[in-house]
């Protein structure tokens, strides 16, 4: 049934979608049998091939328009929910924080590459500057926690200026080599350096905010305890949420604006006055820095880094999540980062051929569905306005 014209569209099937789907991720998550983990992959397929034949998508979708706060509030439930049932689980919990950091580090490449057109295929090299600044000031400075997680934003930003001068002057392919030059540049580097550990790598000190030291099992009576890992959901959690309100709100101001304009076509907008550099110059550094900060904290978390961490082939991890999530859509980035992260973990199978796998999935969004999954939607300055 069709809301009347001018009439809002329920909200149910929007948060029973929701719902939906933290059920099924519930369930995935809980499979250990990989017949199992089979079964409910293909089942899920049909589901989504189902729900777009019959419009369930497009009303769960529709159901949200106009109403953002309500979709803000359902999806971090759906989350807790997932703490909650796994709240005893070291690995899962350490699977959805993981998953939340890459979102985060994700959504640093879509300003770049969705909302600016500038190539990075450079993000593992920046992912890690933020991990090896965590680790270096944890280990060498009282400096709090919080202020750590935020120079390691800082400093992948100031690094990735060194990038600014041969990525401007080169164009499509070409500063695309840079920055896969520059993710072997630093590994070989880190290997090198017998400051930063060498090929032996660093151990990194756990957060600690305000005394509350995130690598203690949480007491909740005498008999339950949380596992630690439930602090840094909760912490990832945050930070992904912050960055997912720091892009809308950057996508909907004049400095999207002008990005976007840059993005469709560079010499319509130097023609029209637009100084390509500047803009360019802002996606790149804003973008590194959120990676930044998703290095710190994911630093934090892991307890130890090495430069086999950050290889090309981690950037490609990156690079895939956003390709198939949809170019510019932070929505599409969470669905992305879910399928890229949590598949290869439950599927042992494809466990040692799982940059084979993120290889063919890149190939295969660009030739077949190079919108993603989620396309970008048109921009929307007012949202929940309509004509009259």
């Amino acid at each position: 049934m069709q809301p009347k014209t001018g009439e809002r569209p329920s909200l149910w099937p929007g948060l029973l979608g929701i719902a939906g789907v933290a059920v099924y991720l519930i369930v995935f998550l809980m499979i250990e049998s990989q017949v199992g983990v089979a079964v409910l992959l293909v089942g899920g397929a049909a589901a989504v091939v189902l729900a777009a034949r019959f419009g369930a998508l497009e009303r769960m979708r529709t159901s949200f328009a106009g109403r953002e706060g309500s979709m803000d509030i359902a999806v971090p439930a759906a989350v807790l929910a997932l703490v909650l049932v796994f709240h005893q689980d070291h690995f899962t919990l350490l699977l959805v924080a993981t998953v939340m950091i890459f979102m985060t580090a994700s959504l640093g490449l879509t300003v770049q590459f969705g909302f600016a057109g500038v190539l990075n295929f450079a993000g593992a090299a920046f992912l890690g500057i933020g991990c090896y600044t965590a680790a270096v000031l944890t280990k060498n400075t009282g400096l709090s926690h919080l202020l750590v997680i935020l120079a390691g934003g800082v400093m992948a930003a100031l690094i990735g200026g060194l990038l600014l001068y041969p990525v401007l002057r080169t164009r499509g392919h070409y500063s695309a080599v840079i920055t896969i030059a520059f993710t072997l540049l630093f590994k070989t580097f880190l290997e090198v350096n017998d400051a930063l550990g060498g090929p032996q790598g660093l151990r990194v000190d756990g957060l600690n905010l305000f005394g509350w030291a995130f690598n203690d099992n949480i007491a909740l009576t005498e008999t339950v305890e949380l596992s630690f890992y439930t602090n840094y959901v909760l912490a990832s959690l945050v930070l992904v949420c912050l960055g997912f309100a720091f892009l809308r709100r950057l996508d909907r101001s004049w400095i999207g604006l002008n990005m976007d304009a840059v993005r469709l076509d560079e010499t319509a907008s130097a023609c029209f006055g637009y100084n390509i550099s500047r803009w360019q110059i802002t996606a790149f550094t804003v973008g590194n820095f959120l990676i930044g900060m998703a290095g710190a904290l994911y630093a934090m978390m892991l307890g130890f880094i090495a430069p086999t961490n950050f290889t090309f082939g981690d950037s490609l991890i990156l690079v895939s999540i956003v390709l198939l999530g949809g170019i510019g859509n932070p929505w599409g980035i969470a669905v992305a980062t879910t399928i890229v992260i949590v598949l290869p973990e439950k599927l042992q199978m494809i466990q040692e051929y799982r940059f084979l796998l993120y290889a063919a999935m890149v190939i295969l969004i660009l030739l077949f569905r190079p919108r993603g999954l989620l396309p970008r939607p048109l921009r929307a300055y007012f949202p929940g306005w309509q004509p009259k």
